[in-house]
């Protein structure tokens, strides 16, 4: 890996949010002011195609970049809030079912989260 794609790697694995390309550039500047914008697309782009990062495409929303550990999410129909939850895995009750090895899963739960709720 290069320098700034360690870098992008560990905001996007520390990072408690799931960050768009903005927030990355953003906070890489602080500490690379030099860095372009470009940089930083190429970069995520090629950890996402090395799956060393997930790519959260929304529809109706910006992209945003995860960490690939295992979870799920919770999409707020309103306010467009991403939370992470951790479900029971169901890859197996999937197999069984289909009756096909299955490699993985990505799933994506719309709720009403609780401030739109209120």
């Amino acid at each position: 890996m290069t320098r700034y794609e360690k870098k992008i790697f560990n905001i996007i694995n520390t990072s408690h949010s799931h960050m768009t390309i903005d927030e990355i550039y953003n906070t890489l500047k602080k500490e690379e002011p030099k860095v372009v914008l470009a940089t930083v697309y190429n970069n995520v782009n090629k950890l996402v195609q090395s799956g060393k990062v997930a790519k959260l495409s929304i529809e109706g929303q910006i992209d945003r970049y995860d960490k690939t550990l295992k979870h799920d999410h919770l999409i707020c129909s309103v306010c467009g809030k991403i939370s992470d939850y951790s479900f029971t895995d169901l890859t197996a009750k999937l197999e069984e079912e289909l009756g096909e090895v299955i490699d993985g899963y990505d799933l994506r739960i719309r709720y009403v989260c609780p401030d739109c709720r209120k």
